[in-house]
């Protein structure tokens, strides 16, 4: 049984990964996902952690730092606590629970590597969320809880090199169409409709 039919039967916990630079849209995507896919579906994030960390993640100890133009760098030792947030959250989607995590994958490739090496690859569907780059950064700016640049400069380099089930462009499109197009996919997807194993949207 593939993860996907899990919405169909109910028998097998899944993971999607909703992957897209700073004010892409993901968090409001995973919010709308979760009022429409069946069951009931846990949404955490890279804010769920940043938020447990030292200072909210503007310590200096939080292993986080924020620079001019919105670059972001992170110590070795804030890694290997983000690897073993990933491997609690592997644990949680094991003893049943669906998992919808929003992520801003800023090592591109290796970022997606290593998620597949904590989660079992099986249960992994992923969504590339992208975002016209001035137009996040405008919503950056309306937000003003954002490091200035940072939606600029992680609108591509979040994607490069990754592999995606499906694709999303929220320029155009609000977060709650791009929810029902992944809510039906993954239906559609899960219950045997024939559907490109990759589409953009």
């Amino acid at each position: 049984m593939t993860a996907m039919s899990a919405v169909c039967s109910g028998t097998h916990a899944q993971v999607i990964v909703l992957n897209g630079g700073s004010s892409s849209g993901k968090s409001s995507i995973a919010r709308a996902l979760q009022e429409l896919l069946p069951g009931i579906w846990l949404t955490f994030g890279v804010d769920t952690l940043i938020e447990a960390l030292p200072g909210r993640g503007d310590s200096m100890k939080s292993g986080i730092s924020y620079h001019p133009g919105g670059a972001v760098t992170v110590t070795e030792e804030y890694t290997q606590l983000e690897d073993a947030w990933y491997s609690a959250l592997q644990a949680l989607s094991k003893a049943g629970a669906n998992i919808i995590l929003d992520e801003v994958l800023l090592a591109g490739a290796k970022g997606q590597q290593r998620l597949v090496s904590a989660f079992d690859q099986s249960s992994l569907l992923w969504v590339g969320v992208h975002c016209d780059p001035g137009v996040a950064e405008a919503r950056e700016a309306a937000r003003g809880d954002r490091v200035p640049g940072m939606a600029r400069s992680q609108a591509t380099r979040v994607h490069n090199g990754v592999t995606y089930d499906l694709e999303l462009d929220t320029t155009a499109r609000s977060a709650e169409a791009c929810a029902q197009l992944l809510a039906e996919f993954i239906v559609n997807r899960a219950c045997g409709d024939s559907l490109c194993p990759s589409m953009r949207t």
